[in-house]
């Protein structure tokens, strides 16, 4: 871990509105933009961009530190946790309040209490919100699995779902300290409070806006959304939040900072800027001439133009860029890009030995080689299993599983005869899900050469991003592809992909269920950092990587550039809340 750099500076106070002129940020989109603003009905990374301007968790991650470190957002301090190991005890700072919204008396918003964390995580718990995400909170808190149980059935059978009734694990202690018991130690349990699907919404606004309430957030975050101000597929427009909490630019930094100035914000009130304008891009080549024309501030840089932009022996920035004051940023990513297999379809699912040949099959005839230097520059890491480089669980020392990555044409002929299809005779033409976005056409097309060779032969059938995945959640996809980023920095997180309580629409979109798996996987739960922990992880890695509910895999290290007017953006995807630290300097924009 490297040292972070403590500066002792004087709180600088926001500037009235009405003293300067707006800073206005313009910033991108990588999609059609999210469907809902609702917490827990989001699950992908531009959901997490929407939701995070609005709404807040109790924890976040610190700006500028590197490797991912925690603290507080809406508490005083940490949380505290007891001798028992299982009870966490916290305290809401004072000043956390809700944005101004008629659904609350006068209008006014008001200060956020214990009452509001239960229930935000209740929501996750009733099926009736279509929670996405409720594999967060499963087998973790006391008496909370019981409790979504006999609401839900009673919902079922006609009744209500009682928000008011009690779980044994939330205690509320007064106005602003509360205590949350946990059935066993979960390791992952403080990162989980500073995901977006574990935000706190207010219970007012919810009742007042029914199915409205997707598009009427009302959160304690740095900035406000009016239903006109977004466009869905297109843009959205959130303005600060004039009574935002006392939160400040950190006085902590990495040595690397300072290069960048990084650090000279410190003691800065938050949010810095007065209104962001997020344009949603489905296409790059748009994406890319706003940026080169100044009207971005930033832009993750498409694979097609990465020569106009980095050296691609060096990757290092153009010299002519750095001269007109563009700045560029390398971010490894904890990344997972693989194609995923149905494992509840009649064709591509099943654990027999015919099943899986027909899956390895697959696997074997796939070359990520091709695929990382026609769409990635060659830049990618391609490894074995779900785990991704930097994590516990990741293949070690070139010490890895049994492979069945290809391309292994003989092999793949092989396992197709054993599982029944010689050279692909008698199999169904197969349909394949994938993003239209970016060069998803394009990657598609490969994805058909590369199977047609030893007789596989599939439909691919395109569509933007948002669509792909409910087509994944509601199992309709037996054939697909996406990325998975790490939700935080535990291999645990990856393989909870196959654990099989968390099937569709839950994060397991493979609907992989292995009873000797969903063992290792409880047991995992509860172990800190150890050796042990580390060789079950890739006793867990080895048994998915022979079952194949997916070929893979590959990391991505994402190219950023930076406009000259945009300041203090350190690229990070592993949290989306960064937005209230940047700031503007409009004498640096193009004319």
């Amino acid at each position: 871990m490297k040292l972070l750099i403590v500066l002792v500076t004087c709180l600088v106070m926001a500037p009235s509105l009405a003293a300067v002129d707006l800073k206005v940020l313009q910033l991108p989109i990588r999609s059609d933009g999210p469907k809902s603003i609702d917490p827990v009905k989001g699950s992908t990374v531009y959901d997490n961009e929407a939701v995070c301007q609005v709404y807040e968790t109790l924890l976040q991650y610190k700006y500028l530190a590197r490797p991912p470190a925690l603290e507080p957002l809406l508490l005083s301090g940490m949380p505290e946790l007891a001798a028992d190991g299982l009870t966490y005890r916290f305290q809401l700072k004072k000043g956390g309040r809700f944005h101004d919204d008629p659904c609350f008396p006068g209008g006014q918003g008001r200060e956020l209490a214990p009452a509001d964390v239960f229930y935000s995580w209740k929501r996750m718990a009733d099926n009736g919100n279509l929670p996405k995400s409720w594999w967060l909170f499963e087998d973790t808190i006391a008496g909370f699995d019981e409790y979504r149980d006999a609401q839900n059935q009673a919902a079922a059978g006609g009744g209500k779902f009682d928000y008011g009734a009690p779980v044994k694990g939330f205690r509320a202690l007064n106005d602003r300290e509360f205590e949350v018991e946990l059935k066993r130690p979960v390791q992952r349990f403080l990162w989980i409070l500073a995901m977006f699907q574990t935000a706190i919404v207010p219970r007012e606004a919810v009742e007042k806006y029914g199915p409205r309430f997707g598009r009427h957030p009302v959160g304690t975050g740095p900035f406000t959304l009016k239903e006109e101000d977004w466009v869905p597929g297109k843009s959205l427009v959130v303005n600060r939040n004039p009574h935002y909490h006392e939160c400040f630019y950190p006085k902590e930094h990495m040595p690397e900072d300072e290069e960048f100035g990084f650090h000279l914000p410190a003691g800065a009130r938050l949010p810095i800027a007065d209104r962001i304008e997020y344009t949603f891009f489905v296409q790059d080549q748009p994406m890319w001439l706003q940026f080169q024309a100044g009207k971005l501030g930033y832009i993750q840089v498409p694979a097609e133009y990465f020569s106009q932009a980095f050296n691609k022996r060096t990757r290092k920035l153009l010299p002519a860029l750095k001269k007109e004051g563009i700045a560029g940023h390398a971010v490894p990513l904890l990344d997972f890009i693989f194609r995923g297999f149905n494992m509840e379809d009649p064709l591509l699912g099943g654990y027999t030995p015919e099943k899986k040949s027909l899956r390895q099959a697959i696997c074997l005839a796939l070359d990520w080689e091709e695929q990382n230097d026609s769409f990635y520059n060659g830049i990618n890491i391609i490894y074995d299993g779900p785990v991704p480089p930097g994590l516990e669980g990741h293949p070690r020392d070139g010490k890895g599983p049994v492979s069945y990555r290809g391309p292994d044409l003989e092999r793949a002929r092989q396992f197709l005869a054993k599982a029944g299809y010689p050279e692909g005779k008698g199999l169904p033409v197969i349909d394949y899900y994938s993003s239209l976005e970016a060069n998803g056409k394009e990657q598609a097309e490969m994805l058909t050469r590369q199977l047609v060779k030893i007789g596989v032969r599939i439909n691919a059938r395109l569509s933007d991003f948002s669509t792909l995945i409910e087509a994944i959640t509601k199992k309709k996809a037996l054939f697909f592809s996406f990325a998975w980023s790490s939700d935080y920095p535990d291999g645990e997180n990856n393989l909870a992909l196959f654990y099989g309580p968390n099937e569709s629409p839950g994060s397991n979109h493979f609907n992989y269920k292995n009873p000797e798996y969903d063992l290792l996987y409880k047991k995992i739960q509860t172990m800190p950092p150890s050796e042990e922990r580390t060789r079950l992880y890739e006793k867990m890695r080895d048994m998915v990587i022979e079952d194949a509910p997916f070929a893979g895999s590959m990391a991505r290290t994402r190219f950023y550039l930076v406009n000259p007017w945009l300041k203090n953006f350190k690229p990070t995807e592993d949290f989306s809340n960064w937005s209230k630290y940047l700031d503007v300097d409009d004498s640096k924009r193009k004319r």
